[in-house]
């Protein structure tokens, strides 16, 4: 299902070297509210999912969130900030109390939902710690591709809950690969 490309999903633009902001964005890569916890999640809610429309949507977000781990990752390293560890920005390493446990659907994708909010949060707070003009644009672009996986989620959700034809669960992927367009 995975495979590797080696461009990155979005440019990453940085001018001003910042080790400090380097190490502000290890909350994205391997925090709470991470990329990487994103991921994982969404890729343990795929592997318990019995609707495989939804099945393709997990996998597919989750792939892209690997995506935005990468330019995460090629952020810090561009700006001099620390070793690449899945911690948080204080060091404290990585858990899997990070990801959602849920089994059933709607459970589940609350879960995605309410992930996606806290990572935009996060995002925005983080966006008015930087000056730097291609920081602030990934950050935006980051934030922004929340907000799409957010709403798909809250989609599928009531889907479920109205017991939606096939065509209708398909429109999900649909939405997904055409927000993709934008890019």
């Amino acid at each position: 299902m995975f495979s590797y490309s080696k461009p990155l999903f979005y440019p990453v633009n940085v001018q001003l070297h910042d080790p400090v902001f380097g190490q502000v964005l290890l909350e994205h890569y391997g925090g709470k509210d991470s990329e990487y916890s994103a991921a994982s999640q969404y890729l343990n809610h795929r592997s318990n999912m019995r609707n495989h429309y939804l099945r393709d949507l997990l996998g597919l977000i989750a792939a892209e969130e690997m995506g935005h781990m990468e330019m995460i990752a090629v952020a810090i390293n561009k700006l001099g900030g620390p070793p690449l560890c899945y911690v948080n920005s204080q060091g404290v390493p990585w858990n899997m109390s990070y990801v959602d446990q849920s089994l059933d659907p709607i459970a589940m994708l609350q879960a995605d939902v309410e992930a996606e909010v806290r990572a935009r949060v996060l995002y925005n707070h983080h966006f008015t710690m930087t000056n730097d003009p291609g920081l602030k644009k990934m950050i935006s672009f980051l934030g922004s591709r929340e907000d799409v996986h957010k709403h798909l989620f809250q989609k599928a959700q009531t889907l479920i809950l109205h017991s939606a034809s096939p065509e209708q669960f398909n429109e999900l992927i649909v939405s997904y690969k055409a927000s993709l367009q934008n890019i």
